[in-house]
């Protein structure tokens, strides 16, 4: 079993841990039902000067969060629909965080994860495939704003387990999504996300 990720993983510079947390799992406990799954691409938001981050409005009731303690959950509506899943980086009092955009469903095999009822899709263990996104990934984990300002290193609930380690080939950068209004900001490349190896993928 993989060992939980303590404090000091997150209280480290907002690129190291966005590039860190690829390929570690993430983990949720709803009942008795528990589903973890790896980390594929994450985005970096990096202080007060960053025009891509909430934080750059200065600290408001709603991003307080983002200058609190590193491994703290920063959880957002986005489009009136949509949540977001960040996790709080760096010293306290620096507001950053690295924004979970996407996971995969197999394991190792290829197999998908199990589906636990027989529940529409949307339901948090109902079998679907696509969670490359941060809205879909909240909504297969069933992530709402119960769970912002939530301790990851001691919740019960929600968390990060470590993973294996990548060879820094597999780890790709790119500027970050949706964030066409921060102008210059946009196009740092705080996005990375794990390079896929054609050579296991099936032909069809």
């Amino acid at each position: 079993m993989s060992r939980k990720l303590g404090r000091r993983f997150f209280n480290r510079p907002t690129i190291k841990v966005a590039r860190d947390l690829l390929g570690c799992y993430l983990v949720r406990k709803i009942g008795n039902k528990v589903i973890r799954v790896r980390i594929t691409e994450t985005e970096g938001y990096i202080g007060p000067n960053d025009r891509a981050s909430h934080a750059s409005r200065g600290r408001t009731p709603r991003t307080k969060i983002m200058f609190g303690n590193p491994g703290y959950f920063y959880i957002y509506l986005i489009y009136g629909m949509y949540y977001c899943l960040n996790v709080v980086t760096e010293k306290r009092g620096f507001p950053a965080a690295v924004l979970i955009r996407a996971v995969t469903l197999k394991n190792n095999n290829g197999a998908f994860c199990p589906r636990w009822d027989k529940k529409p899709a949307g339901d948090f263990g109902a079998k679907i495939t696509k969670t490359d996104g941060p809205g879909k990934l909240c909504r297969y984990f069933k992530v709402d704003k119960s769970l912002n300002n939530k301790d990851s290193v001691t919740s019960q609930q929600l968390w990060f387990e470590g993973g294996k380690l990548l060879r820094t080939e597999r780890i790709m950068s790119g500027k970050r999504i949706g964030v066409s209004y921060a102008g210059v900001w946009q196009h740092k490349p705080w996005r990375f996300y794990i390079k896929i190896r054609l050579s296991k993928r099936r032909a069809h």
